[in-house]
């Protein structure tokens, strides 16, 4: 095989394994919370901390790579993921786990802002074309098969395996990169704004911390309030910097382009609202409600998945021929209809009242995808196209954090509500907050084994409803959340991406 295309099979394989990470680890958080002893915060840390150190290495990382070699920094990116990602199959404890799926996210941010650029200057032409696709099909499959691979894996070998199989996947994708990428750098380098990826990283930092601990440690609290006010603050510092600098972190003169900043209000809604809620219907359709095996909870997610991957074709072709803010806009009203669709359920419930918003969700997101990758570059001039695909890729990374962070505090605050209200004046009652605790965590079973059976057998089978009840009315409140944030994407994008707005004609080079 040419060696191009074998730098090609380098690149998709570091992509594959960075975007499967986002929602692999999904069904095996569960099995995870159970084996290590984990709080709901703790299982939040497994995502959030990937997704924060991802969104904030992306564009640290493209500067670093035009200044000492692309190659370099690919390589290097996937030199990290794979040592972090057998540290964290060895974990022992979630404070250990979480730290290293940080390190992890540092190693995708390095693939991940490099890669497009090396396979925009390995092919020309037609090629060119056809390798970028190769690329958006990648990331569209492993986003639709991370629950089932990760099902698989989990219930075939236990949660470890979704870390140890990115080992020897890395060491075949490095081995393929030394011998085939050829290396590249900008010949007039900006430099690295070090203080604005300080300052960035730190002020989303506390964001999400606040988000996850508001409900532990008090929305009144200082140390809340404090997190909030400095997150804000740490926010303003860096927009202040930001417009200093020659060669900023983040170009906000592209925010003055209104398709541009819908493109990233898009992004952001997608996340914080479908994907956001994946983690908390994962919780649900295993240890939450239904108690299905991660296998099995990855097979139900097909619905959904398989209508992403379906989708994504069909709207890539489409931008040719319809304007992109309705295939954006169109896309995310058909999430907020499918996620509307699932709002309902209750405790009799089976997962088959799932398929038909699962699957308008699924079709709604696939027609989202690949017109919004076009959307972030094609509104700004082609010199700025990396920094503004950089940007665009943040506020995905960003929406899923905060999505996480927002809807968990929300659901254990509903679920903490509904569960004392149920068993009030009941022998469990004083158990109200441990059993809460677990049941947001997805652990109904193993906190209902630890009540003391002196309280008998028909009040725990009460406490087994009540926590069921609970979960679902939960679930339902974060239904109508996303169901809203969609819809705000929807209105942004049909509002702010006008097709005059396009340098060049959407799907086009």
């Amino acid at each position: 095989m040419d060696r191009k295309w074998l730098s090609l099979v380098a690149v998709i394989t570091g992509r594959f394994m960075l975007l499967i990470d986002v929602t692999i680890v999904n069904v095996a958080l569960p099995d995870i919370g159970t084996d290590l002893k984990a709080s709901f915060t703790s299982l939040e840390w497994v995502v959030n901390a990937y997704t924060l150190t991802l969104a904030s290495s992306l564009l640290v990382s493209g500067s670093l790579a035009d200044l000492i070699g692309r190659k370099r920094v690919f390589a290097g990116g996937l030199i990290i993921f794979s040592l972090a990602s057998l540290a964290c199959a060895l974990s022992e404890s979630s404070l250990m786990l979480n730290l290293m799926r940080a390190v992890q996210g540092i190693g995708g941010g390095m693939m991940f802002s490099t890669s497009l650029a090396i396979v925009g200057q390995t092919f020309h032409g037609h090629e060119r074309g056809t390798a970028f696709g190769i690329i958006g099909a990648t990331t569209g499959a492993a986003v639709a098969i991370g629950p089932l691979v990760g099902g698989l894996l989990t219930d075939a070998f236990g949660w470890e395996a979704i870390f140890f199989v990115n080992v020897p996947i890395g060491a075949i994708a490095l081995l393929l990169t030394m011998r085939n990428v050829d290396e590249s750098k900008d010949p007039h380098p900006a430099g690295i704004d070090w203080l604005g990826a300080v300052l960035f990283t730190a002020a989303l930092f506390l964001l999400i911390y606040s988000l996850v601990h508001g409900n532990d440690k008090g929305w009144g609290s200082f140390e809340i309030i404090g997190s909030l006010v400095l997150s804000a603050l740490l926010l303003l510092a860096f927009g202040t910097v930001e417009l200093h600098k020659e060669h900023p972190l983040f170009d906000l003169s592209l925010f003055r382009r209104p398709a541009f900043v819908g493109a990233c209000v898009v992004a952001f809604c997608m996340s914080a609202s479908l994907f956001a809620l994946f983690l908390f219907l994962t919780f649900y359709i295993q240890g939450g409600v239904l108690g299905y095996t991660p296998l099995q909870a990855g097979l139900r997610f097909l619905p959904i998945t398989g209508m992403m991957l379906l989708a994504g074709p069909i709207a890539g072709r489409l931008t040719t021929k319809v304007q992109v803010r309705y295939l954006l806009s169109g896309g995310l009203l058909g999430v907020a209809v499918g996620i509307f669709l699932l709002h309902g359920i209750d405790v009799n419930s089976g997962w088959t009242a799932l398929i038909l918003g699962f699957v308008v969700a699924g079709i709604g997101s696939g027609f989202v995808n690949p017109p919004l990758a076009s959307t972030a570059i094609g509104v700004v001039e082609q010199r700025r196209s990396g920094m503004a695909s950089g940007i665009n890729a943040t506020f995905r990374q960003v929406g899923i954090a905060a999505g996480v962070a927002g809807l968990g505090a929300i659901f254990q605050s509903r679920v903490g509500n509904l569960l004392a209200e149920q068993l009030s004046g009941t022998k469990a009652a004083s158990h109200s907050d441990q059993i809460s605790a677990a049941v947001t965590a997805g652990q109904t079973e193993t906190a209902i084994s630890h009540i003391p059976h002196s309280i008998g057998a028909q009040q725990i089978d009460q406490v087994r409803e009540a926590a069921h009840f609970a979960f679902v009315g939960g679930m339902n409140t974060l239904f109508l959340v996303t169901c809203a944030i969609a819809l705000v994407g929807a209105i942004g994008g049909l509002l702010l991406v006008r097709q005059s707005d396009f340098i060049a004609p959407p799907g086009h080079d």
